[in-house]
């Protein structure tokens, strides 16, 4: 089995049926795997556009709780059907999707981080959609509108619906996630100058989960973006109270920097992860689990992706690369 990984035999029912539970392992002080995880996330979309049923989306919750927040919306109900079906979730897809998703977390409202939301909006129940000022003004105006779809927001073309609310969110400020246990602090990201992405820091108890949506390098992008989300959770890493990272390759290192369109490839991945182990320091990165996301599903791509982020792990993460449907536990 891959060496970044623990697993976790479970036997259920008459039938003996044995379901394997990824464990993508915690650190102690000592750099060495912990087995007691934090969070449960339930990839239910995992790359970055074309495959139309496998599109950004991650439920994550904290350990033992059932009420889940969803980063970002690509895939929903065909994710949650393969999750169901590989047992990392039980039930029927669409009442997971009505009671067991408390809340979405949008990154940025490209399509391929929010049709499944959309799609699924007119059979789910209220409840918040949180994002940034910008993204939360496309979904309204862009989408919920009448002409793109019924407006489930609680504004604009009337009549509006009210069946979500579309919370704000202020980089740098943690909030509590309704029904949830978890809170969540937001970093701003850029995702092809001028357009703005968002990451997510989401924390249980004294532990955090770090997820990224689509964003480009800062050399790249001409910020400081990165470095600033860096220099916030660099404390969490020598700490060991990061327990991962979720953050994107889409492209092959064979990608001209100007058809990057705001996203990174292995080195420009690598080469950030660099800016944090200099923060941090190289000791603390070893270990840290880092769970590769967006790869855009053309032919080749992904091999080629997995083959130069092995050979250039000088830090010595432990780079994972999520199934749809397979649960993860960090």
């Amino acid at each position: 089995m891959n060496n970044n990984l623990c697993c976790r035999l479970r036997r259920l029912g008459a039938g003996g049926m044995v379901v394997l539970t990824l464990l993508v392992c915690s650190r102690s002080s000592a750099g060495q795997p912990n087995s007691q995880p934090t969070f449960t996330v339930v990839p239910l979309g995992v790359k970055g556009g074309l495959a139309e049923g496998n599109l950004s989306a991650y439920l994550v919750a904290a350990v033992g709780s059932p009420a889940y927040v969803c980063l970002d919306a690509g895939t929903v109900y065909g994710g949650v059907e393969k999750a169901v079906a590989s047992q990392a979730l039980t039930g029927a897809a669409g009442e997971i999707i009505r009671t067991s998703i408390k809340a979405y977390l949008i990154s940025h409202a490209h399509l391929d981080h929010i049709a499944g939301l959309l799609l699924n909006a007119p059979d789910d129940t209220p409840k918040s959609i949180y994002g940034l000022p910008g993204c939360l003004r496309t979904i309204q105006s862009d989408y919920f509108n009448w002409r793109a779809w019924p407006n489930f927001g609680p504004g604009g073309t009337p009549p509006s619906l009210g069946k979500y609310q579309l919370r704000e969110l202020v980089p740098g400020r943690e909030i509590p996630v309704e029904n949830t246990p978890l809170q969540v602090q937001t970093f701003v990201l850029s995702h092809g100058r001028p357009f703005q992405s968002a990451a997510f820091l989401v924390r249980s108890g004294r532990n955090y989960l770090l997820y990224l949506g689509d964003t480009g390098a800062d050399a790249v992008e001409q910020t400081d973006n990165l470095r600033q989300l860096w220099q916030a959770v660099a404390p969490l890493v020598k700490a060991r109270q990061l327990k991962g990272v979720f953050m994107e390759a889409s492209y092959a290192n064979s990608q001209p920097e100007k058809q990057l369109f705001g996203h990174l490839t292995p080195a420009l991945l690598l080469r950030e992860l660099g800016v944090l182990a200099q923060l941090a320091g190289p000791e603390a990165m070893r270990g840290l689990p880092v769970v590769v996301t967006h790869i855009k599903p053309t032919a080749g791509n992904e091999k080629d992706i997995r083959q130069q982020l092995r050979e250039a792990n000088t830090l010595q993460l432990r780079l994972v690369f999520p199934e749809q449907g397979q649960r993860l536990e960090l």
